[in-house]
């Protein structure tokens, strides 16, 4: 499934992801992924329903990524959204979620997700706070992407 923007290339095809690369930046950039232990994170991307990875075309280096939990029914819950920072501004977010939520077996399926950041970006694809149906058991501070320490 590649899909060409620019001087990027965006592939649903698990093989691909550089585990280095999304690991660098989950447990040092991301406030959301730094309590995470590398077999935690391991064991995630070995789980996940679908991931998505942007690459630049002129040497494959992966630049952006994006990960679902899925039943692969009805609902997903999308995860690990990131572009590297000398890769923004070129919309390789808003890619990375269209392509995950609105391409594939995904497209009519209830999506969720946790954020502090980029709620515009999201919005963009019907992302918005939940309604009075929607309930939910938080986990530990580390789960929820907060430092424990």
């Amino acid at each position: 499934m590649p899909i060409i923007r620019g001087k990027y290339e965006l592939d649903d095809a698990p093989a691909r992801i550089d585990r280095d690369a999304v690991w660098a930046f989950l447990s040092t950039a991301a406030y959301w992924g730094k309590w995470r232990e590398r077999p935690h994170f391991e064991r995630q991307l070995d789980v996940s329903w679908r991931v998505v990875g942007a690459y630049r075309t002129e040497d494959g280096a992966m630049v952006g990524f994006a990960r679902a939990v899925s039943d692969g029914v009805s609902f997903a819950y999308l995860a690990d959204v990131y572009v590297l920072p000398e890769a923004r501004g070129h919309g390789l977010g808003q890619e990375l979620v269209r392509v995950m939520v609105e391409e594939g077996d995904g497209r009519d399926f209830r999506w969720m997700l946790h954020t502090d950041d980029a709620h515009g970006l999201y919005a963009r694809f019907g992302f918005a706070p939940p309604d009075h149906m929607y309930l939910e058991r938080p986990g530990s501070q580390a789960a929820r992407g907060r430092s424990v320490s």
